[in-house]
């Protein structure tokens, strides 16, 4: 009779042990749901709906498994159960659209160097200095080295290197528009018809300083070159084809190796005098030759040294 009771009391005693698992079990499954409910809405916040039945770990997992793919399917694992994004805060959640800003534009304030300044950065001869005067340089870039081939022109050069006895480039170049206009713009035809009147006014014009004999010079000169022009057709074709149409480049590197008169110059300087030219001796003619371009005589380094050698090996222009 006694194994019987103890039977009883062992079944008892696992009854009761076993509801007290089932109540911790409920227990660790009631607070495992609320730990995870209240974190979950910190990352998916979702508002679930009071069904019949309470919420599950299978419920929840359901929940999310539908918010992840609900831009796909719509449809969520449980009728009972429905996951439901929030809809959007009108100040949260929403992408910032940035304001328009009006572009103001920045003013160019890198300061532009001038043309002087560019000038005056250009590698010359070395004779040109910071001291020279703008005449004399402005003749050194723009006319010293070029070919001429204009009778007047170079009347007019011929006339100012035959000055050089008595002034220098830069006074005789200050003189250049009184010159023109005393001279009829160094037209031979009307030089060479000049008289003892137009002779003596000019002789007497203190901005020119020329004396009466420089005076008569040029006009003797301007009748030679009409006589010339009689024989070769113009000036120019009698300078020009004793240098065989062709300027004579000289590569010097400093200025001392620069000659003050040439074997071409004094061959022209005598055929000149035989003409009856006056005040065109060697230096003077070579003076000439350098200034209208029969001649380059820049120093290899100045920047007009190679432009004079492209004006001087262009085919020759003059007719």
């Amino acid at each position: 009779m006694s194994k019987p009771k103890a039977d009883v009391r062992k079944h008892v005693l696992e009854k009761s042990r076993g509801l007290k698992e089932k109540d911790k079990t409920a227990t660790t499954t009631t607070t495992t749901q609320t730990f995870l409910s209240k974190h979950l809405k910190k990352i998916y916040p979702l508002s679930f709906q009071r069904s019949n039945s309470s919420p599950s770990l299978f419920s929840i997992s359901s929940s999310q498994n539908s918010l992840d793919s609900s831009h796909t399917d719509t449809t969520s694992p449980q009728k009972d159960q429905k996951a439901t994004l929030p809809l959007p805060s009108p100040t949260r959640n929403m992408p910032l659209i940035p304001e328009k800003k009006e572009i103001v534009p920045v003013p160019n304030i890198i300061p532009q160097p001038s043309m002087e300044s560019f000038h005056r950065s250009l590698k010359r001869c070395s004779w040109i200095t910071k001291n020279s005067d703008k005449v004399y340089v402005q003749f050194h870039d723009e006319r010293w080295g070029v070919p001429v081939y204009d009778d007047n022109q170079l009347f007019e050069l011929l006339a100012m290197s035959g000055m050089l006895m008595d002034y220098n480039w830069t006074e005789i170049l200050k003189k250049k528009e009184a010159l023109r206009e005393a001279f009829a713009g160094f037209d031979p035809n009307s030089v060479a018809k000049m008289g003892e009147r137009e002779i003596s006014e000019i002789g007497s014009n203190k901005t020119l300083m020329l004396a009466e004999s420089r005076v008569r010079c040029i006009v003797e000169n301007a009748k030679c070159i009409l006589k010339i022009v009689r024989e070769y057709s113009s000036f120019s074709n009698y300078l020009w084809e004793y240098m065989n149409h062709k300027p004579v480049i000289n590569i010097y590197r400093y200025p001392r190796k620069v000659p003050l008169r040439t074997t071409k110059a004094e061959a022209l300087s005598r055929d000149l005098l035989r003409c009856g030219f006056r005040l065109v001796g060697p230096v003077i003619v070579h003076s000439f030759m350098q200034a209208s371009g029969m001649t380059n005589d820049h120093l290899v380094d100045c920047f007009r040294f190679r432009e004079c050698v492209s004006l001087a090996e262009r085919p020759w222009r003059h007719v």
